[in-house]
């Protein structure tokens, strides 16, 4: 009987974070394609005025312990519908 999602991603808790950054890099390229160069330019312009805009107090970042804690409630909401 084939994996459920869940049971992936529990077996994926045990492999260091680069191993699953790698993983899920494989899975986008094979369901979508290799990012082109223009994609990495868009990409990079965008990574640099998002900091750009941090610094210079345009915006303000979100702290990363907030972020996580709103990721886990939405996957909560989607792993555990009530």
């Amino acid at each position: 009987m084939p994996m459920t999602i869940d049971q992936f991603v529990e077996e994926t808790r045990s492999l260091p974070q680069d191993v699953v950054a790698d993983l899920v890099d494989r899975i986008l390229a094979a369901n979508h394609g290799e990012p082109t160069a223009t994609h990495e330019e868009a990409w990079s312009s965008v990574v640099h005025q998002r900091i750009a805009d941090i610094r210079s107090g345009k915006v303000k970042g979100i702290p990363g312990e907030e972020v996580s804690a709103n990721m886990r409630k939405i996957l909560d909401r989607h792993t555990n519908p009530a």
